[in-house]
Protein backbone atom coordinates (compact mmCIF):
# COMPACT_ATOMS: atom_id res chain seq x y z
CA UNK A 1 0.00 0.00 0.00
CA UNK A 2 1.62 3.38 -0.73
CA UNK A 3 0.11 6.62 0.34
CA UNK A 4 -0.95 9.70 -1.50
CA UNK A 5 -2.86 12.85 -1.54
CA UNK A 6 -5.81 12.82 -3.86
CA UNK A 7 -4.30 15.87 -5.76
CA UNK A 8 -1.66 13.56 -7.27
CA UNK A 9 -4.26 11.22 -8.54
CA UNK A 10 -6.94 13.42 -9.99
CA UNK A 11 -8.15 16.33 -11.44
CA UNK A 12 -10.99 18.12 -9.71
CA UNK A 13 -13.13 20.53 -11.77
CA UNK A 14 -16.07 22.27 -10.44
CA UNK A 15 -19.05 23.08 -12.57
CA UNK A 16 -21.03 26.27 -14.39
CA UNK A 17 -22.60 28.62 -12.61
CA UNK A 18 -26.04 28.63 -13.94
CA UNK A 19 -28.39 31.65 -13.72
CA UNK A 20 -31.80 30.62 -12.06
CA UNK A 21 -33.64 33.03 -15.51
CA UNK A 22 -33.24 29.96 -17.64
CA UNK A 23 -34.46 27.49 -14.71
CA UNK A 24 -37.46 26.20 -16.43
CA UNK A 25 -40.05 22.78 -16.15
CA UNK A 26 -39.00 21.34 -19.85
CA UNK A 27 -36.37 21.39 -21.90
CA UNK A 28 -32.94 19.25 -23.64
CA UNK A 29 -30.56 19.70 -20.96
CA UNK A 30 -30.95 18.84 -17.06
CA UNK A 31 -29.14 20.83 -14.75
CA UNK A 32 -27.31 18.37 -12.44
CA UNK A 33 -28.15 19.18 -8.33
CA UNK A 34 -27.25 17.74 -4.77
CA UNK A 35 -30.57 15.51 -5.50
CA UNK A 36 -28.72 13.78 -8.31
CA UNK A 37 -27.08 11.70 -5.46
CA UNK A 38 -28.54 8.65 -3.65
CA UNK A 39 -26.02 8.88 -0.27
CA UNK A 40 -27.61 6.00 0.86
CA UNK A 41 -26.96 3.75 -1.81
CA UNK A 42 -24.01 5.77 -3.42
CA UNK A 43 -25.18 6.01 -7.30
CA UNK A 44 -27.34 8.38 -9.29
CA UNK A 45 -30.76 8.84 -9.16
CA UNK A 46 -33.10 11.61 -10.76
CA UNK A 47 -33.97 14.31 -9.14
CA UNK A 48 -37.87 14.68 -8.78
CA UNK A 49 -37.87 17.05 -5.69
CA UNK A 50 -38.47 20.15 -7.64
CA UNK A 51 -39.66 20.84 -11.03
CA UNK A 52 -37.64 23.72 -12.87
CA UNK A 53 -34.51 21.40 -13.38
CA UNK A 54 -33.99 21.64 -17.00
CA UNK A 55 -31.62 24.49 -17.97
CA UNK A 56 -32.15 26.69 -21.63
CA UNK A 57 -29.51 29.35 -21.25
CA UNK A 58 -26.07 28.83 -22.57
CA UNK A 59 -22.96 27.16 -21.15
CA UNK A 60 -20.00 26.34 -22.08
CA UNK A 61 -19.62 22.35 -23.77
CA UNK A 62 -17.36 21.01 -21.45
CA UNK A 63 -19.88 21.21 -19.03
CA UNK A 64 -22.44 18.70 -20.54
CA UNK A 65 -21.09 15.42 -19.10
CA UNK A 66 -21.07 11.76 -20.86
CA UNK A 67 -21.86 8.60 -19.59
CA UNK A 68 -19.58 7.00 -17.23
CA UNK A 69 -18.78 10.37 -15.87
CA UNK A 70 -17.42 10.75 -12.56
CA UNK A 71 -18.91 13.36 -10.33
CA UNK A 72 -19.14 14.02 -6.62
CA UNK A 73 -21.17 17.12 -4.56
CA UNK A 74 -19.49 19.96 -3.08
CA UNK A 75 -22.40 20.70 -1.00
CA UNK A 76 -23.77 18.50 1.96
CA UNK A 77 -27.40 19.29 1.73
CA UNK A 78 -28.10 16.22 4.07
CA UNK A 79 -25.82 14.79 6.53
CA UNK A 80 -23.26 12.28 4.90
CA UNK A 81 -23.60 13.03 1.42
CA UNK A 82 -19.99 14.67 1.23
CA UNK A 83 -18.15 11.98 -0.25
CA UNK A 84 -21.04 10.56 -2.27
CA UNK A 85 -19.88 9.38 -5.56
CA UNK A 86 -22.06 8.59 -9.15
CA UNK A 87 -21.81 7.76 -12.73
CA UNK A 88 -23.73 9.90 -15.54
CA UNK A 89 -26.32 7.55 -16.93
CA UNK A 90 -26.36 9.21 -20.20
CA UNK A 91 -24.15 11.51 -22.49
CA UNK A 92 -25.62 14.79 -24.00
CA UNK A 93 -27.83 15.23 -21.20
CA UNK A 94 -26.74 16.57 -18.03
CA UNK A 95 -25.06 19.78 -17.13
CA UNK A 96 -22.39 19.95 -14.45
CA UNK A 97 -23.46 22.51 -11.95
CA UNK A 98 -21.38 24.33 -9.30
CA UNK A 99 -22.25 22.51 -7.00
CA UNK A 100 -21.22 19.49 -8.72
CA UNK A 101 -17.36 18.51 -8.82
CA UNK A 102 -15.87 16.06 -11.91
CA UNK A 103 -13.66 13.70 -11.04
CA UNK A 104 -11.01 12.37 -13.96
CA UNK A 105 -8.46 10.07 -12.81
CA UNK A 106 -4.53 10.26 -13.93
CA UNK A 107 -5.32 6.11 -14.89
CA UNK A 108 -1.36 5.47 -14.78
CA UNK A 109 -2.36 6.01 -11.35
CA UNK A 110 -5.59 4.96 -10.12
CA UNK A 111 -8.50 2.94 -11.60
CA UNK A 112 -11.41 4.49 -12.09
CA UNK A 113 -13.92 1.98 -10.48
CA UNK A 114 -11.62 1.95 -7.78
CA UNK A 115 -11.64 5.69 -7.32
CA UNK A 116 -15.95 5.34 -7.30
CA UNK A 117 -15.34 3.80 -4.21
CA UNK A 118 -12.12 5.14 -2.52
CA UNK A 119 -14.04 8.88 -2.62
CA UNK A 120 -17.13 7.24 -0.96
CA UNK A 121 -15.22 5.32 1.60
CA UNK A 122 -14.70 6.29 5.25
CA UNK A 123 -11.11 7.19 4.88
CA UNK A 124 -12.09 9.97 2.54
CA UNK A 125 -15.48 10.91 3.88
CA UNK A 126 -14.18 11.32 7.14
CA UNK A 127 -11.40 13.69 6.36
CA UNK A 128 -14.05 15.74 3.69
CA UNK A 129 -16.10 15.79 6.87
CA UNK A 130 -13.78 17.25 9.34
CA UNK A 131 -12.72 19.99 6.80
CA UNK A 132 -15.81 21.09 5.68
CA UNK A 133 -17.03 24.30 6.52
CA UNK A 134 -18.88 24.87 9.29
CA UNK A 135 -22.01 26.46 8.07
CA UNK A 136 -25.73 25.63 8.22
CA UNK A 137 -24.90 24.13 4.88
CA UNK A 138 -21.64 22.68 4.88
CA UNK A 139 -19.65 22.45 2.08
CA UNK A 140 -16.32 21.45 0.37
CA UNK A 141 -14.25 22.31 -2.64
CA UNK A 142 -11.86 20.74 -5.33
CA UNK A 143 -8.85 21.73 -3.49
CA UNK A 144 -10.07 19.99 -0.02
CA UNK A 145 -10.79 16.56 -1.99
CA UNK A 146 -7.73 16.31 -3.42
CA UNK A 147 -5.90 17.49 0.12
CA UNK A 148 -7.70 13.78 1.87
CA UNK A 149 -4.46 11.43 2.45
CA UNK A 150 -5.40 7.80 0.41
CA UNK A 151 -3.33 4.77 0.26
CA UNK A 152 -3.58 2.59 -2.60
CA UNK A 153 -2.87 -1.40 -3.56
CA UNK A 154 -1.02 -1.39 -7.07
CA UNK A 155 -3.06 -0.53 -10.12
CA UNK A 156 -3.34 -4.48 -11.02
CA UNK A 157 -5.32 -4.80 -7.87
CA UNK A 158 -7.27 -1.82 -7.80
CA UNK A 159 -8.62 -3.01 -11.00
CA UNK A 160 -9.55 -6.18 -9.65
CA UNK A 161 -10.93 -4.23 -6.52
CA UNK A 162 -12.85 -1.62 -8.38
CA UNK A 163 -14.47 -4.42 -11.33
CA UNK A 164 -15.74 -6.80 -8.12
CA UNK A 165 -17.20 -3.90 -6.18
CA UNK A 166 -18.46 -2.73 -9.63
CA UNK A 167 -20.26 -6.24 -10.44
CA UNK A 168 -21.84 -6.57 -7.15
CA UNK A 169 -22.91 -2.85 -7.56
CA UNK A 170 -24.41 -3.63 -10.85
CA UNK A 171 -26.57 -7.06 -9.79
CA UNK A 172 -28.15 -4.58 -6.72
CA UNK A 173 -29.17 -2.12 -9.81
CA UNK A 174 -30.46 -5.38 -12.03
CA UNK A 175 -33.06 -6.23 -9.35
CA UNK A 176 -34.28 -2.93 -8.01
CA UNK A 177 -34.85 -2.76 -11.58
CA UNK A 178 -36.56 -5.70 -12.19
CA UNK A 179 -38.36 -5.16 -9.21
CA UNK A 180 -39.38 -2.15 -10.21
CA UNK A 181 -40.86 -3.08 -13.18
CA UNK A 182 -42.69 -5.98 -11.38
CA UNK A 183 -44.19 -3.03 -9.34
CA UNK A 184 -45.25 -1.42 -12.74
CA UNK A 185 -46.60 -4.86 -14.34
CA UNK A 186 -48.77 -4.99 -11.25
CA UNK A 187 -50.38 -1.84 -11.43
CA UNK A 188 -50.85 -2.13 -15.08
CA UNK A 189 -52.38 -5.27 -14.66
CA UNK A 190 -54.94 -4.00 -11.68
CA UNK A 191 -55.81 -0.76 -14.19
CA UNK A 192 -55.98 -2.93 -17.59
CA UNK A 193 -58.40 -5.65 -15.69
CA UNK A 194 -59.96 -3.13 -13.37
CA UNK A 195 -60.32 0.25 -14.50
CA UNK A 196 -60.45 -0.08 -18.34
CA UNK A 197 -62.86 -3.47 -17.65
CA UNK A 198 -60.50 -5.29 -20.79
CA UNK A 199 -59.90 -8.63 -18.58
CA UNK A 200 -60.19 -12.08 -20.77
CA UNK A 201 -63.44 -12.77 -21.34
CA UNK A 202 -65.02 -16.37 -21.96
CA UNK A 203 -62.85 -16.59 -25.25
CA UNK A 204 -59.95 -14.78 -23.82
CA UNK A 205 -60.35 -11.52 -25.57
CA UNK A 206 -60.29 -8.06 -23.73
CA UNK A 207 -63.91 -7.54 -22.15
CA UNK A 208 -64.62 -4.39 -22.79
CA UNK A 209 -62.94 -3.56 -26.14
CA UNK A 210 -64.65 -6.72 -27.38
CA UNK A 211 -68.19 -5.24 -26.62
CA UNK A 212 -68.52 -6.95 -23.63
CA UNK A 213 -71.73 -4.99 -21.95
CA UNK A 214 -71.42 -2.65 -19.57
CA UNK A 215 -73.81 -0.97 -17.03
CA UNK A 216 -74.29 2.36 -15.19
CA UNK A 217 -73.70 1.89 -11.57
CA UNK A 218 -74.95 4.72 -9.75
CA UNK A 219 -72.93 4.84 -6.46
CA UNK A 220 -69.68 4.43 -8.61
CA UNK A 221 -71.36 7.17 -11.50
CA UNK A 222 -70.02 5.21 -14.07
CA UNK A 223 -70.80 2.06 -15.64
CA UNK A 224 -68.86 -1.29 -15.10
CA UNK A 225 -69.14 -4.92 -16.07
CA UNK A 226 -72.57 -6.44 -16.48
CA UNK A 227 -73.21 -8.92 -13.63
CA UNK A 228 -70.39 -6.99 -11.70
CA UNK A 229 -70.99 -5.37 -8.19
CA UNK A 230 -70.03 -3.08 -5.70
CA UNK A 231 -69.37 -2.90 -1.69
CA UNK A 232 -67.73 -0.54 0.58
CA UNK A 233 -64.63 -1.58 2.28
CA UNK A 234 -66.54 -1.82 5.58
CA UNK A 235 -68.61 -4.39 4.42
CA UNK A 236 -65.83 -6.52 3.13
CA UNK A 237 -62.76 -5.50 5.77
CA UNK A 238 -62.37 -4.98 9.22
CA UNK A 239 -60.10 -2.65 10.84
CA UNK A 240 -57.82 -2.33 13.59
CA UNK A 241 -55.72 0.95 15.04
CA UNK A 242 -52.63 0.36 15.92
CA UNK A 243 -50.88 0.07 19.19
CA UNK A 244 -49.78 2.96 21.28
CA UNK A 245 -46.99 2.07 23.64
CA UNK A 246 -44.05 3.37 26.07
CA UNK A 247 -40.59 2.87 25.35
CA UNK A 248 -39.70 1.21 29.22
CA UNK A 249 -42.78 -1.09 29.25
CA UNK A 250 -41.38 -4.68 30.23
CA UNK A 251 -42.89 -7.89 28.51
CA UNK A 252 -41.59 -9.93 25.40
CA UNK A 253 -39.97 -8.47 22.66
CA UNK A 254 -41.85 -8.22 19.69
CA UNK A 255 -40.90 -6.50 15.84
CA UNK A 256 -43.10 -3.24 14.79
CA UNK A 257 -44.39 -1.08 11.83
CA UNK A 258 -44.05 2.32 11.76
CA UNK A 259 -44.41 5.00 8.99
CA UNK A 260 -41.15 5.40 8.22
CA UNK A 261 -41.03 2.07 7.52
CA UNK A 262 -44.25 2.48 4.98
CA UNK A 263 -42.33 5.40 3.54
CA UNK A 264 -39.52 3.51 2.64
CA UNK A 265 -40.74 1.01 1.10
CA UNK A 266 -42.97 1.09 -1.98
CA UNK A 267 -45.01 -2.60 -1.73
CA UNK A 268 -43.49 -4.62 0.32
CA UNK A 269 -42.22 -3.87 4.00
CA UNK A 270 -38.74 -4.50 4.96
CA UNK A 271 -38.54 -6.69 7.92
CA UNK A 272 -35.17 -6.47 8.90
CA UNK A 273 -35.55 -2.71 9.37
CA UNK A 274 -38.19 -2.85 12.30
CA UNK A 275 -37.99 -1.68 15.11
CA UNK A 276 -38.20 -3.93 18.16
CA UNK A 277 -40.18 -3.46 21.57
CA UNK A 278 -41.05 -5.13 24.84
CA UNK A 279 -44.69 -5.56 25.84
CA UNK A 280 -46.43 -7.56 27.86
CA UNK A 281 -48.20 -10.80 25.52
CA UNK A 282 -51.88 -9.41 27.01
CA UNK A 283 -51.12 -6.48 25.73
CA UNK A 284 -49.85 -6.99 22.24
CA UNK A 285 -52.29 -9.71 20.95
CA UNK A 286 -54.75 -7.33 19.64
CA UNK A 287 -52.21 -6.12 17.25
CA UNK A 288 -50.14 -9.14 15.82
CA UNK A 289 -49.96 -8.56 11.91
CA UNK A 290 -50.59 -11.80 9.89
CA UNK A 291 -49.55 -12.39 6.08
CA UNK A 292 -53.56 -11.52 5.87
CA UNK A 293 -53.28 -8.40 6.84
CA UNK A 294 -52.85 -4.76 4.72
CA UNK A 295 -50.91 -2.09 6.62
CA UNK A 296 -52.39 1.56 5.76
CA UNK A 297 -50.35 4.92 7.31
CA UNK A 298 -52.75 7.10 9.32
CA UNK A 299 -50.32 10.32 8.81
CA UNK A 300 -47.01 11.09 7.31
CA UNK A 301 -47.80 9.49 4.37
CA UNK A 302 -51.24 9.25 4.74
CA UNK A 303 -53.47 6.38 2.80
CA UNK A 304 -50.01 4.62 1.71
CA UNK A 305 -50.76 1.17 1.36
CA UNK A 306 -48.16 -2.06 2.03
CA UNK A 307 -47.85 -5.10 2.52
CA UNK A 308 -45.83 -7.83 4.96
CA UNK A 309 -44.69 -10.63 3.30
CA UNK A 310 -43.97 -12.43 6.40
CA UNK A 311 -44.90 -12.27 9.54
CA UNK A 312 -43.32 -13.22 12.78
CA UNK A 313 -44.32 -11.29 16.22
CA UNK A 314 -44.92 -8.18 14.37
CA UNK A 315 -46.77 -5.20 16.01
CA UNK A 316 -48.52 -1.95 14.01
CA UNK A 317 -48.10 1.30 15.58
CA UNK A 318 -51.14 3.87 16.72
CA UNK A 319 -49.98 5.94 13.25
CA UNK A 320 -51.34 2.97 11.59
CA UNK A 321 -54.37 1.18 9.95
CA UNK A 322 -54.38 -2.86 9.81
CA UNK A 323 -56.84 -3.77 7.58
CA UNK A 324 -57.80 -7.61 7.02
CA UNK A 325 -60.04 -8.72 3.84
CA UNK A 326 -63.20 -11.13 4.68
CA UNK A 327 -61.42 -13.43 1.85
CA UNK A 328 -57.80 -14.01 1.61
CA UNK A 329 -58.07 -13.95 -1.96
CA UNK A 330 -59.53 -10.14 -1.74
CA UNK A 331 -55.96 -9.08 -0.27
CA UNK A 332 -54.20 -8.25 -2.81
CA UNK A 333 -56.71 -6.51 -5.29
CA UNK A 334 -57.75 -4.25 -2.20
CA UNK A 335 -54.26 -3.66 -1.74
CA UNK A 336 -53.98 -2.63 -5.55
CA UNK A 337 -57.12 -0.53 -5.45
CA UNK A 338 -55.71 1.73 -2.00
CA UNK A 339 -52.32 1.64 -4.17
CA UNK A 340 -53.93 3.65 -7.02
CA UNK A 341 -55.41 6.01 -4.56
CA UNK A 342 -52.18 7.10 -2.57
CA UNK A 343 -52.29 10.38 -2.34
CA UNK A 344 -55.49 11.48 -3.37
CA UNK A 345 -58.32 13.41 -1.72
CA UNK A 346 -60.34 9.89 -1.13
CA UNK A 347 -58.18 8.85 1.36
CA UNK A 348 -57.56 11.83 3.19
CA UNK A 349 -59.91 13.45 5.80
CA UNK A 350 -59.67 16.44 7.66
CA UNK A 351 -58.23 19.93 7.20
CA UNK A 352 -55.01 20.20 8.93
CA UNK A 353 -52.26 20.16 6.98
CA UNK A 354 -51.16 17.09 7.83
CA UNK A 355 -54.56 15.29 6.84
CA UNK A 356 -55.14 11.73 8.58
CA UNK A 357 -56.30 8.69 7.53
CA UNK A 358 -59.07 7.52 9.51
CA UNK A 359 -61.04 4.10 9.57
CA UNK A 360 -64.31 5.57 8.70
CA UNK A 361 -62.70 7.02 5.67
CA UNK A 362 -61.49 3.71 4.32
CA UNK A 363 -64.72 1.88 5.46
CA UNK A 364 -66.82 4.49 3.32
CA UNK A 365 -64.59 3.78 -0.03
CA UNK A 366 -66.51 1.70 -2.96
CA UNK A 367 -64.91 -0.49 -4.36
CA UNK A 368 -65.56 -2.89 -7.57
CA UNK A 369 -66.26 -6.41 -7.04
CA UNK A 370 -65.42 -8.62 -10.10
CA UNK A 371 -66.60 -12.54 -10.23
CA UNK A 372 -64.34 -14.84 -7.64
CA UNK A 373 -62.85 -16.67 -10.11
CA UNK A 374 -61.36 -13.34 -11.85
CA UNK A 375 -60.31 -12.21 -7.78
CA UNK A 376 -58.84 -15.63 -7.70
CA UNK A 377 -56.82 -15.65 -11.02
CA UNK A 378 -55.28 -12.39 -9.95
CA UNK A 379 -54.40 -12.90 -6.74
CA UNK A 380 -52.64 -15.96 -7.99
CA UNK A 381 -50.76 -13.54 -10.74
CA UNK A 382 -49.65 -11.25 -7.76
CA UNK A 383 -48.72 -14.01 -5.46
CA UNK A 384 -46.31 -14.92 -7.71
CA UNK A 385 -45.24 -12.07 -8.56
CA UNK A 386 -44.74 -10.46 -4.84
CA UNK A 387 -42.69 -13.91 -3.84
CA UNK A 388 -40.35 -12.57 -6.53
CA UNK A 389 -40.47 -9.34 -5.42
CA UNK A 390 -39.45 -10.16 -2.38
CA UNK A 391 -36.79 -12.96 -3.38
CA UNK A 392 -35.01 -10.18 -5.28
CA UNK A 393 -35.48 -7.85 -2.37
CA UNK A 394 -33.70 -10.29 0.26
CA UNK A 395 -30.56 -10.60 -2.68
CA UNK A 396 -30.35 -7.02 -2.64
CA UNK A 397 -30.04 -6.91 1.26
CA UNK A 398 -27.32 -9.94 1.07
CA UNK A 399 -25.76 -8.32 -1.90
CA UNK A 400 -25.59 -4.91 -0.10
CA UNK A 401 -24.67 -6.07 2.74
CA UNK A 402 -21.59 -8.21 1.78
CA UNK A 403 -20.43 -5.31 -0.03
CA UNK A 404 -20.17 -2.68 2.74
CA UNK A 405 -18.36 -5.14 4.50
CA UNK A 406 -16.03 -6.06 1.46
CA UNK A 407 -15.56 -2.23 0.66
CA UNK A 408 -12.92 -1.45 4.21
CA UNK A 409 -11.02 -4.85 3.98
CA UNK A 410 -10.69 -4.67 0.33
CA UNK A 411 -9.73 -0.86 0.54
CA UNK A 412 -7.35 -1.61 3.02
CA UNK A 413 -5.32 -5.20 2.03
CA UNK A 414 -6.91 -7.35 4.32
CA UNK A 415 -8.75 -9.71 1.71
CA UNK A 416 -7.78 -10.59 -1.25
CA UNK A 417 -10.30 -10.01 -4.67
CA UNK A 418 -10.13 -14.14 -5.89
CA UNK A 419 -10.64 -15.00 -2.49
CA UNK A 420 -14.19 -13.25 -1.22
CA UNK A 421 -15.65 -13.10 -4.97
CA UNK A 422 -15.61 -16.84 -4.19
CA UNK A 423 -17.62 -16.67 -1.11
CA UNK A 424 -20.35 -14.12 -3.07
CA UNK A 425 -23.47 -15.61 -2.49
CA UNK A 426 -24.51 -15.11 -6.22
CA UNK A 427 -23.40 -14.94 -9.43
CA UNK A 428 -22.06 -12.07 -10.56
CA UNK A 429 -22.09 -12.74 -14.46
CA UNK A 430 -24.63 -10.85 -15.91
CA UNK A 431 -23.61 -7.80 -13.64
Amino acid sequence: MKKYKLGDLIEVTRGASLSGDFYAASGKYIRLTCGNFDYHNNCFKENTSKDNLYYTGEFRTEFLLDKGDLITPLTEQAIGLLGSTAWIPESGKYIQSQDIAKITCKEELLDKKFAYYLISSNMVKQQLSAAAQQTKIRHTSPDKIKDCTVWLPSLAEQKQIGQLLFDIDRKIEINRAINHNLEAMAKQLYDYWFVQFDFPDENGKPYKSSGGKMVWNEKLKREIPEDWKVAQLGNICSFRNGINYAKDEIGEPYAIVNVRNISATSILLDGEDFDVITIPLSKATNYILTEKDIVIARSGCPGSTRLLHTSNKTLFCGFIICCTPIEEYLRNYITLFLKILEGSSATTSGGSILQNVSQDTLKSLWIILPSIKLLMIFDRFLKDLIDLLYSNSMAIKILTKQRDELLPLLMNGQVKVGVERSRLNYDLSNG
